[in-house]
């Protein structure tokens, strides 16, 4: 062997161990993070399952005296009660719901018998449409706005963006979807009022359709992102390394979307997390207005309807999907800010 050689095997020794131990911490690393995500997520799933049940059976309602009929007796309403486990202990019948839940079984609805997890399955989709698209526009919006204001900042521009961002987190859903019909489709008849169809049968009007109900629910996410996204930069532009990367020479667009967005962009990820629990309850009002059978519609309608199963089923999926939103935009914000990773890093 030459010297070359035995010179590269030496070298080439270390980097075995070093590698296994740089997994091994990469492994660590990873579990930890789950093992957190799990210890917030799984007791706010439970009390949340808590919760929702404890609502359900607080009402008093019953399904006995609707499926009996014309024959309901004391007697026959007692042997639908025992069929349904509603005779049994509370607890009794909280974990018989919570296995059924486990294995994607949210009951069936005491209007039409129908599979609760098949109902929502049906309406999530349009309540997903809505409010994808109103991210989607809280989210462009919000960063122009914000990058607007940054761009500006200090002058007539930043305040004039301030005010409007001021203006528009005050107004609420319902008085925003009535402004827009009489705007779009009363005066300028751009957009239908009300209705849905289906994207498979005509993407153009489904489009159209979805539209008014996702901008009325996108302009207070909006405000809140223009405002936050606003502070954080320029919190960030005085910072010592931004004064470096000046003095580097990096140009100004650099600094802003490489350096001072990625660093001052947390509170604004952090406040958008917090605005899907928003976006779902806002779905209500929306799909009542412009006369959506969406997953809020089904809600609405179950609950005045006394229908318990459903309610609680669509609420047990706004849960879940708060929560995981939430896993995301943790997720995110680890990987915007290095400062979070290194803290994940040393604990």
């Amino acid at each position: 062997m030459s010297t070359t050689d035995t010179a590269t095997a030496v070298a080439a020794r270390p980097s075995r161990p070093l590698g296994r131990l740089r997994a091994g911490r990469a492994a660590r690393r990873a579990l930890l993070i789950v093992g957190r995500a799990l210890g917030i997520v799984v007791p706010v799933f439970v009390l949340a399952t808590i919760v929702t049940f404890a609502l359900g059976a607080a009402s008093g309602l019953s399904p006995a005296a609707a499926l009996s009929g014309d024959e309901a007796s004391p007697e026959r309403i007692a042997a639908i009660e025992a069929e349904l486990g509603l005779d049994q202990p509370i607890i009794v019948q909280y974990f018989a719901w919570m296995r059924g839940l486990l294995t994607g079984d949210l009951g069936v609805s005491w209007y039409n018998h129908f599979p609760v997890a098949g109902l929502i399955g049906e309406r999530f989709a349009i309540t997903a449409s809505i409010a994808g698209l109103a991210l989607v526009l809280a989210i462009v919006l919000g960063v122009g706005l914000g990058v607007l204001a940054i761009a500006f900042r200090g002058r007539a521009v930043d305040r004039a963006v301030t005010a409007v961002s001021t203006g528009l987190s005050t107004l609420p859903p319902f008085v925003v979807s009535i402004g827009l019909i009489v705007l779009l489709s009363v005066w300028l008849r751009l957009l239908p009022s009300s209705g849905y169809v289906p994207p498979t049968e005509d993407p153009v009007l489904w489009l159209k359709l979805i539209l008014m109900p996702a901008i009325a629910l996108s302009l207070d996410p909006a405000a809140e992102i223009a405002r936050q996204l606003r502070t954080g930069v320029v919190h960030v532009y005085e910072q010592n390394y931004i004064v470096g990367a000046r003095v580097r020479g990096l140009s100004p667009a650099r600094i802003l979307w490489v350096h001072a967005i990625r660093n001052g962009a947390g509170p604004t990820v952090a406040i958008l997390g917090m605005k899907i629990p928003t976006l779902l309850g806002g779905a209500v009002v929306t799909e009542t207005i412009f006369s959506m059978p969406g997953f809020g519609m089904l809600a609405a309608d179950s609950a005045l309807r006394g229908d318990v199963p459903v309610v609680q089923g669509t609420l047990v999926v706004a849960v879940v999907l708060v929560l995981a939103f939430s896993l995301l935009v943790n997720g995110l914000l680890g990987s915007l800010q290095p400062a979070t990773r290194r803290e994940a890093r040393d604990a």
